[in-house]
């Protein structure tokens, strides 16, 4: 199965600036470590966007976890990184209670 509504998953503003990428968030510091290693940088986080909405859009769900704030899919997937690897990342996204678009939450390395 794949995203429900892929086509029109979001991701935030500040939640790559903010989060992934952030060396201060108190628990982005550490995946911003990871990225920020394989090249991502506020100046190609475009890159990084349009690689986290790639999974979202083709990748198969592997696991769901339903909240009282809604049901969270993880999903599964490769994106090249500036630096030249290849990084399969564990994304997570939400469909809040009341809503049918899926928000991403947060990606870490596999």
């Amino acid at each position: 199965m794949g995203l429900p509504n892929a086509e029109a998953a979001r991701i935030e503003a500040d939640k790559l600036e903010g989060y992934l990428l952030s060396e201060t968030h108190p628990v982005g510091k550490f995946k911003a470590k990871f990225f920020r290693g394989v090249g991502f940088a506020e100046s190609n986080v475009d890159v990084l966007l349009h690689g986290l909405l790639a999974i979202a859009r083709s990748e198969e769900v592997i696991e769901t976890l339903s909240s009282v704030h809604g049901v969270k899919y993880v999903v599964d997937g490769v994106i090249p990184a500036p630096f030249g690897a290849r990084v399969k990342l564990r994304t997570v996204w939400i469909i809040d209670q009341g809503e049918d678009r899926p928000r991403f939450v947060t990606a870490y390395p596999v």
